[in-house]
């Protein structure tokens, strides 16, 4: 078989293309070795930065073991008394915690409505007393308020006792005519004959 002028002009412009098709896939490679070229430059100078960073570190923190190792040396029982401070600084915070919950109880108790059993039940109590003693430790319940209340409406003697233990026998004696007044005679116990 004998080729022809037309076969050797279609062979001639196959070629051309295949030429310039590798001619753009030889372009497309080196555009991608140019690339991979800058990357990997960037990525050698990002490992220097990194290892002189590491070395930075590694030295600062050499420096800082000899700091504390020559401090150490200066004051011994350094760890136990940071330890302690550590401690402390969470018993503080604990304290003030308590201390804001026991703020907001006593506000809420302050505020809170006495209840009217409680109310009633120790008025009860004290309708047949001729004489009401209260020791200076209750000024802060509220049951002392409410007591000392119910003895100004009714005219009932209160006592206000400083220590409790050495009130050892309380007489209550009535004069004639007196009405729900008492006198109060109290004797200590060396004198109780």
């Amino acid at each position: 078989m004998q080729a022809t002028a037309d076969d050797f002009d279609r062979l001639l412009r196959d070629h051309c293309t295949l030429l310039r098709e590798y001619a753009r896939v030889q372009a497309r490679c080196t555009a991608l070795l140019q690339a991979q070229a800058g990357q990997i430059a960037a990525l050698d100078a990002e490992v220097v930065r990194l290892r002189a960073a590491v070395v930075a570190r590694d030295s600062q923190l050499a420096w800082e073991r000899e700091d504390r190792a020559a401090l150490e040396r200066e004051m011994p029982g350094l760890e136990k008394r940071a330890a302690l401070a550590r401690r402390v600084r969470a018993l503080q915070a604990r304290i003030e915690e308590l201390l804001r919950e026991d703020l907001l109880r006593r506000r809420a108790r302050r505020h809170a409505p006495v209840p009217v059993r409680d109310a009633e039940r120790l008025e009860e109590r004290l309708s047949g007393a001729d004489l009401v003693i209260c020791q200076t430790g209750c000024l802060s319940h509220g049951d002392y308020w409410r007591v000392q209340d119910h003895c100004k409406r009714t005219g009932t003697a209160c006592v206000l006792v400083e220590r409790p233990d050495a009130l050892r026998i309380v007489r209550i004696h009535r004069a004639p005519g007196d009405e729900g007044r008492a006198r109060i005679a109290a004797l200590a116990p060396e004198r109780v004959e």
